[in-house]
């Protein structure tokens, strides 16, 4: 039978790690991402992901019934409710934890096949990063570019609004725009930089996106950098009566889109 153990001390150099990284939105000094609810921690035993240790509230223990089957390499710890509720990221926290090791992906795993990138230019809401790793899995983007200036590929809640996409989508994170269009041009990827409907603007529906291409998402409030404004060509969504649309509702129907037209140039 597993060991489980238990801490209750708030000093504790585990939890004071990981206390860390939720507060950085980074790794944490070990190099684990922190991925926080039952769902993440199924979404990584289903991506075979290597899972050291999982931190579980002595209430919610339960919740790794027939689980712990698949975590036999993992460190099962269990603490007070109050420590994890005190030291969780969430507003009502599942009291699961799990400290996962990161994938390693190269520049030819996110240009994989005929590529299909979606690039964010200094997108910072975590929520939006993740939703939008979730719909480039959904609609088969063969990667994703967190251009430097964007909210960190590691943060706990762009992990959780990926619902698990980042634990097998090909990521790149901390690149400089400059080396972002040098990879598009080595790769020989059109880039579309998504804009608010405007007739100078292609619609995203008239334009090829079967081919290799890269989607530059910008930041939701200033759009995306010179750099990659001047690299790429400019498409958008027909809307009506509003001018433009949440960063990840444009990437998804982006995405959508250009999965629709290779499907179709499949059939």
């Amino acid at each position: 039978m597993q060991r489980i153990e238990s801490i209750t001390s708030h000093a504790n150099p585990l939890l004071k790690e990981v206390r860390r990284a939720i507060a950085k939105g980074t790794l944490t000094a070990s190099d684990l991402m922190v991925a926080e609810g039952i769902h993440l921690l199924e979404e990584a035993i289903r991506s075979r992901m290597e899972i050291p240790a999982v931190l579980v509230s002595a209430s919610a223990l339960h919740r790794l019934d027939g689980l712990l089957g698949q975590l036999l390499a993992s460190r099962i710890i269990t603490l007070p409710d109050a420590q994890f509720v005190a030291l969780s990221a969430t507003e009502t926290p599942q009291g699961v934890m799990a400290l996962v090791e990161p994938p390693f992906w190269t520049a030819e795993d996110v240009f994989a096949g005929t590529p299909l990138v979606v690039v964010l230019d200094g997108v910072q809401d975590p929520g939006n990063a993740g939703a939008i790793a979730r719909a480039a899995e959904a609609f088969g983007a063969t990667g994703i570019i967190f251009a430097k200036g964007t909210v960190g590929l590691n943060h706990p809640r762009t992990l959780r609004g990926s619902a698990g996409s980042l634990f097998r989508l090909p990521c790149l994170a901390g690149v400089e725009a400059e080396e972002v269009v040098e990879l598009l041009s080595t790769h020989h990827c059109a880039s579309y930089v998504a804009m608010p409907w405007s007739d100078q603007a292609a619609a995203a529906s008239e334009t090829n996106l079967a081919a290799p291409v890269a989607l530059v998402i910008g930041n939701e409030g200033h759009g995306v950098s010179e750099t990659m404004q001047a690299a790429s060509k400019p498409i958008s969504i027909a809307t009506q009566k509003v001018e433009s649309l949440n960063a990840s509702v444009a990437a998804a129907i982006l995405l959508y889109e250009a999965g629709r037209q290779r499907g179709a140039a499949r059939a």
